[in-house]
This record gives structure tokens, C-alpha cells and sequence, in this order.
């Protein structure tokens, strides 16, 4: 069911570390911060960024982390200062910061709203972090998200991981992220690690959210936009193509421009 990549990734890794000097540059700024998960999504925008010679400031924001994510996270980031002199780092610890948070809000009886209620607060006090530094540093903030979160199914945080300045790998599936990253010699430990938001502060992956792995997610959103539906197939392809339209369907509010109520001008 799983796609592999066909992306020329020598050719998408110049025109994207292209794309963003020239963003950079014409929006006359220095470079730009990225939040680092232990993620190849975050590693592989982290290192597109970096060969831009721009300033890249990589990011770590632990909230109640996962030992595993840190020290993939700082694997990463010791490697990538190794090989481009325009890379620094800085870490913001949150873990106190989210405490301060919670007994300062009212609890809820609904444990599993309170739960992705408390997950989707991370995400924001990363995005703050991260413009907290992007402002005083005159950098961007660079999104991690790739293709089938931002536009498939939504996975991701509105105005948390959401909330960024431009998006250079938003139209790359996932496994043309691993291409990349492969390409990139971004740490073994990252590609082959089970991806996961790390919001929950457990060691639920992605795909225990979702439902599906992200090469089933993969193969349903080019499954639909070939016209295919659930009637066309059966068993564990029909449950995935439910699965990512469930997804798709109630997560538009993401991916869709706030709406704003316009008024008439007969009002005005």
C-alpha cells in the first residue's frame, strides 16, 4: 500500500534551499529558527535551511521529553553544527512554564479533551518560543509539516506547530521526506525512528493517533485525487481510505482561511 518516493532529490534539495534564500532575502531578514523534534521532518527542514548560509538557529523545547526524542534531537543538531559553521542552538526548557500553565487554567472532567486540550498547548508554547526568538534575532520561522499533515489529514496543532513564517516541505508526501533525508545523511537514528508529536509526554506514535501509518495516509490521499472511493475496495484499503476522510473532513477548519463575515455594503 506504501509509495516509495520518485523524487529527483538532488534536484528538490536546490530548488528548495533556493526557494528559501531568496524568501530570506527579499523579506530582508537573517535566516531563520526551526523547532527540533527528534523528527526527520524537523531535521531534514533544519538542514535545507542551513545551506542556505544563513543563520539557522535550531530550537530545542522539551516539555516532560521523551529521553529518546532529546538525544536523537541533539544527535542532530551536534552533526549539523559540525557541517555548516552558520548553524547555533539554544534550548528553552518549558516543562515549568506548561506546570505554571496548568494550575493556572481550570481542570475538566473530560479526560480526553483535557488531554489533547493539554497536547495542543505544547505545540503553542513552542510556536511563542520559537517567534520569541525569530524576533529577536531577525530570523523566520520555518514550519516542519510535510504534504500529508498540512493538506491531507490535518495532523498538526492550529496556531501551535501550525503557526509558522513559510513552509518548505509542505509539498513533499512523507516518504519523499525520507528520501531526502536520506539523501541529506541526517542521523540513522531519525530515519528509522517511529514518528511521533511528543505532546502527549508517552510514547504513543503517530500512527496509534492516527489510525494509519503514514504510508497508508500516503497511498489513500493519491488513492482519492485519482478518483478512487471506498466502493472500489475492500478490507484494510477501504478502512484506511475512511479513516483519512474522516480526517480530511473534520480537520478543514485547519486547512481552510479563517472564515470572516463580511458585511453587506448596504450596511455600511
Amino acid at each position: 500500500m506504501g509509495k516509495k518516493s520518485n523524487i529527483k532529490v538532488g534536484e528538490v534539495n536546490t530548488y528548495i534551499v533556493t526557494w528559501l534564500k531568496n524568501y530570506a532575502t527579499s523579506a530582508n531578514v537573517n535566516g531563520f529558527v526551526v523547532g527540533i523534534s527528534g523528527g526527520v521532518d524537523s531535521a531534514v527542514t533544519s538542514t535545507l535551511c542551513a545551506q542556505t548560509g544563513l543563520t539557522t538557529l535550531c530550537i530545542e523545547m522539551p516539555i516532560h521529553q521523551d529521553s529518546s526524542q532529546v538525544s536523537r534531537g541533539r544527535e542532530h543538531i551536534e552533526q549539523l553544527k559540525q557541517r555548516f559553521p552558520n548553524v547555533s542552538h539554544a534550548e528553552a526548557n518549558l516543562t515549568e512554564v506548561f506546570e505554571t500553565f496548568k494550575k493556572t487554567v481550570p481542570s475538566s472532567e473530560d479526560e480526553a479533551k483535557l488531554q489533547l486540550s493539554l497536547a495542543n498547548t505544547r505545540a503553542r508554547l513552542r510556536m511563542s518560543t520559537l517567534y520569541y526568538f525569530a524576533g529577536i534575532h531577525g530570523l523566520l520561522v520555518a514550519g516542519t509539516g510535510n504534504k500529508v499533515e498540512d493538506f491531507g489529514v490535518g495532523f498538526y496543532t492550529k496556531y501551535g506547530d501550525g503557526g509558522v513564517d513559510l513552509s518548505p516541505i509542505a509539498d513533499l508526501m512523507k516518504s519523499d521526506v525520507y528520501a531526502l533525508g536520506a539523501y541529506l545523511e541526517i542521523p540513522e537514528s531519525i530515519q528509522k525512528a517511529a514518528p511521533t508529536d511528543g505532546l502527549f509526554g508517552d510514547s504513543r506514535t503517530d500512527e496509534d493517533q492516527l489510525g494509519a501509518s503514514y504510508d497508508e495516509l500516503e497511498w489513500a490521499m493519491l488513492a482519492l485525487e485519482s478518483g478512487k472511493t471506498t466502493t472500489d475496495v475492500e478490507g484494510r484499503e477501504k478502512e484506511v481510505l475512511e479513516i483519512y476522510s474522516r480526517l480530511n473532513r473534520i480537520n478543514q477548519h485547519k486547512m481552510n482561511p479563517i472564515p470572516v463575515c463580511l458585511i453587506p455594503k448596504e450596511f455600511k
